[in-house]
């Protein structure tokens, strides 16, 4: 090599790395102009259960729930100083977002009881949710007759910053305890998971575990809402940006997001923990089932149906068919498709069609799952109906509905799907002051950039027009569909 060409690849050499350090110096400059970290992003709340703490009942994990809620008045709600008393903080008691103006504070773990339960259901929430986000379904099973226990997953419910700790080996810790009790309070009949977002996952990680010969109790069946199955591979890297963060002393770094905590049941910060539990969750699971499906243990995976929405800016529905669906046998499953509404006029305005997603799905030999669409009845109807393609089938069988496409909606959201359209909180119509604060009715409008909530936190639809139709299914699915 000759000098001239060695000095000219030193001297790229050189250019390169200094390019790459000057674009971290800039990344790094950016991620930390977030708005200052608050009291609730900050607080150390040590009374969460994680995979070693000594409780090893459910009654144990809610004494230690209580305990972690005592101390979050103490560290957080009792020190919140002039600045925070604003009408929408929910950690400033007299906020119409507070979570004490409801009758029953719905961040924390509840069961709904029966004395003779026909059947055992474990609910479990999304990531920065809480169990409120099940409380519609949870009273649906209830009033057929089951046992029903919301569990309230390590890391919610409480501050953002618990979440910025947990793992997700501490949530799948928590679900096995749970389970547990819900099988000893509903003895010989059936026991039955449903999940939401992040719980979606969680909850096909007890399938999984129980394939694998873990000793817990197996589920009869499963349904998952808006699942988890696969995240941005960008989630991947976020340990990256945590690990900058701590060696530079720099916390901001630890957050995707800082926001106003306006919303009394999930929090509107994100850390940047979240998403790496989240990539880690979804990784495993997908590896696992993988690895099931060649060893032709599948067989036995509990009948699940899942519920998703064909605009989905968390999950998209070609993963959730591909990391999971895909793996399945021929077992009674059942993926449903919310559609875009087609009657509104949108698709050139779409950055993607779903159609062009929904189509391969339906004419894939490796589908030996039931597909339903959720779709408009005609080009220029808003009258919905419900499209199914059985296992093997490229014909549809077609059902009227009975619903319709409300005016100004042009699809679901990822958030949408637990709450029906009366959900006092995340609903359409706005209520009383004395409750507390509606979300789902918000429609603030002005300049961009004036207020320090997100605009598009606030376009997101936030209740599911067709949550009667779910309720229904999933009853169905569950065999608690007769009243």
């Amino acid at each position: 090599m000759t000098p001239q060409l060695l000095w000219l690849l030193k001297s790229v050499g050189c250019g390169l790395a200094g390019g790459i350090i000057a674009l971290l110096v800039v990344g790094i400059w950016l991620l930390n102009k977030k708005p200052d970290l608050s009291l609730w992003h900050t607080a150390r709340l040590d009374e969460e259960f994680t995979r070693r703490s000594k409780v090893f009942s459910f009654e144990a994990y809610l004494k230690l729930e209580e305990r972690l809620f005592a101390q979050l008045e103490e560290k957080i709600y009792d020190k919140v100083g002039k600045a925070d008393e604003i009408w929408i903080n929910r950690y400033f008691r007299e906020s119409a977002s507070h979570p004490g103006r409801w009758e029953q504070n719905w961040n924390r773990s509840f069961e709904l009881a029966q004395e003779k339960p026909v059947a055992g259901v474990l609910l479990i929430h999304g990531l920065t949710d809480s169990p409120y986000s099940m409380r519609h379904l949870a009273e649906a099973l209830h009033a057929r007759g089951a046992y029903v226990l919301a569990l309230r997953v390590p890391g919610h419910g409480t501050a953002p910053s618990a979440l910025a700790g947990v793992k997700w080996q501490d949530m799948e810790a928590a679900v096995e305890l749970a389970a547990r009790h819900v099988a000893e309070k509903a003895p010989g009949v059936p026991f039955q998971l449903a999940g939401y977002s992040n719980g979606g996952a969680l909850a096909v990680r007890y399938a999984i575990n129980s394939l694998n010969g873990r000793e817990q109790p197996r589920a009869a069946s499963m349904v998952l809402i808006s699942p988890e199955m696969g995240v941005a591979k960008v989630a991947g890297y976020a340990k990256w940006q945590e690990r900058i963060g701590r060696g530079l002393g720099l916390k901001k770094l630890r957050w995707h997001s800082l926001s106003v905590e306006y919303d009394p049941f999930k929090y509107s910060s994100f850390p940047v923990n979240g998403g790496i539990l989240a990539h880690k969750l979804t990784k495993v699971n997908r590896t696992q089932m993988a690895r099931l499906e060649k060893a032709g243990k599948l067989k036995d995976f509990p009948p699940t149906m899942a519920f998703q929405s064909a605009v989905d800016a968390t999950v998209a529905a070609p993963d959730l068919v591909r990391d999971f669906f895909y793996h399945l046998p021929s077992g009674g499953h059942r993926l449903v498709v919310y559609d875009l509404n087609r009657i509104a006029g949108v698709e050139p305005l779409l950055t993607n069609d779903p159609k062009a997603q929904i189509g391969p799905i339906i004419a894939s030999p490796r589908r030996k799952f039931t597909v339903s669409v959720l779709t408009n009845e005609a080009a220029d109807r808003e009258e919905v109906v419900e499209l199914t393609w059985k296992p093997g089938e490229a014909e549809s069988e077609r059902k009227e509905t009975g619903l319709s496409w409300p005016d100004g909606l042009y699809s679901l959201s990822h958030v949408a799907l637990p709450f029906p359209g009366d959900d006092s909180v995340y609903g359409e119509s706005e209520i009383s002051s004395i409750q507390g604060m509606n979300i789902g009715g918000a429609a603030l409008k002005g300049e961009k950039g004036a207020i320090k909530i997100p605009a598009a936190e606030l376009l997101r639809l936030r209740w599911n027009p067709f949550y009667s139709y779910q309720e229904d299914r999933i009853l169905e699915h569950l065999g608690l569909n007769a009243p």
